[in-house]
């Protein structure tokens, strides 16, 4: 894989300032054990890119770049002040979920810099759709609130399509809070011990933040996921579609 052919591949937006790729599960952005990356790419091509976030490598769909660096401060900005708009779909273990779900579990790290969550799996409670820890089961380690909202597309045989939209941007937050509450992502090295899936089925679907280079003021992009996504549901390119569409109806009811 060379730089050209990624932007040929994955672009979903670019402009001056900032570059949207559909990333493909199995390359890392930057920063992380691996082979090559993005950033790596990029430079060996004589492209400077600037990561505004970013998502696991096991992750596939949208990731921002900056190429511009005086754009790259306000929009990670956005991010650590949690005001940029974020949408993940996940194909998880499992269908006895709510239509409409919150997960406020704190993480911790653990050893071998594991991230879980920061109370023992038995203090987990749930009260309707709300999944939390209280105060007193908390770890003495150092904790960090994280929290998720989740909203419910779809289910076929063993397993549900789930739109999320997560408040915070945590470490791997979406994969630890859902294994942790009994419904790990298909396919997750990290969780989902059956290994029947290639690849893990999370993807950054959706991201809206402010940019004041715009007119409006606004950078709203979406990645479609690749047929590879759709597997676990038996889904075709039509259905495919069709399942988007509700996701998104369904996504408007837990971020207003």
């Amino acid at each position: 894989m060379d730089w050209q052919s990624v932007r040929e591949q994955y672009t979903v937006y670019a402009d001056d300032a900032v570059l949207a790729l559909n990333k493909p599960a199995g390359i890392s952005v930057t920063g992380e054990r691996h082979d090559t990356d993005l950033v790596e790419l990029a430079q060996a091509a004589g492209t400077q890119l600037y990561p505004v976030h970013r998502i696991d490598k096991v992750t596939s769909g949208l990731v921002l770049l900056a190429t511009d660096l005086t754009a790259h401060g306000p929009l990670t900005k956005q991010f650590n002040k949690q005001t940029a708009r974020k949408a993940y779909l996940a194909i998880v273990s499992g269908t006895d979920l709510p239509e409409r779900g919150e997960l406020d579990l704190p993480l911790s790290v653990g050893r071998k810099n594991r991230v879980r969550i920061a109370a023992p799996r038995e203090a987990i409670r749930r009260a309707g759709g709300r999944w939390f820890v209280e105060e007193a089961d908390l770890l003495a380690a150092k904790n960090y609130p994280s929290l998720t909202r989740f909203a419910k597309v779809a289910t076929h045989g063993e397993h549900t399509l789930l739109a999320l939209a997560p408040v915070t941007g945590r470490r791997h937050q979406i994969r630890v809070q859902l294994a942790w509450i009994g419904h790990p992502i298909l396919g997750d090295p990290l969780f989902d011990r059956t290994a029947a899936f290639p690849r893990t089925h999370l993807h950054s679907w959706q991201l809206r933040l402010d940019a004041d280079w715009l007119t409006p003021p606004v950078l709203d992009v979406r990645a479609t996921p690749g047929p590879d996504f759709w597997v676990p549901l038996g889904t075709d390119p039509a259905a495919a579609a069709d399942l988007l569409a509700t996701a998104n109806e369904r996504l408007s009811t837990i971020t207003g």
